[in-house]
């Protein structure tokens, strides 16, 4: 259970952090940072920071009670999985010309890594508290 709680967490704090920078400075972030092409409007992306604030809070509060919900950590390793994909796919086929790729370099990436310490951190979790 050390693994996968540990491994909770970190999704948790980087989530949490990047979601409330995405969420209060969405221009900033897309546009100056990561070089991505500018739009008239960012509220889907402040939405977007404030469920990943949501979803980060919700790790630590499954990683506090990990003995009885440890298998909850599935909702949290399919939605990253979508997420690598997403980002990856974005990052080799679907990005505009003349937008830079860094920020979906970086999205799937760390996600990724997210995604296989929390799938090692379920195998182990699964070792020690299986179902049966």
């Amino acid at each position: 259970m050390k693994l996968l709680r540990s491994a909770l967490y970190a999704q948790a704090m980087v989530w949490a952090a990047s979601g409330l920078v995405i969420a209060a400075l969405p221009r900033w972030v897309l546009v100056d940072v990561f070089d991505q092409p500018p739009h008239p409007y960012y509220a889907y992306v402040r939405v977007a920071g404030v469920l990943a604030l949501g979803m980060a809070l919700l790790m630590v509060l499954v990683a506090q009670r990990l003995e009885d919900v440890w298998w909850w950590s599935w909702s949290f390793i399919i939605t990253t999985a979508g997420l690598v994909t997403v980002a990856g796919l974005r990052a080799i086929v679907g990005h505009p010309s003349g937008s830079a790729i860094v920020l979906w370099i970086i999205f799937a990436g760390a996600n990724a890594i997210l995604l296989a310490a929390m799938l090692l951190g379920m195998a182990k979790a699964a070792q020690e508290k299986p179902f049966a």
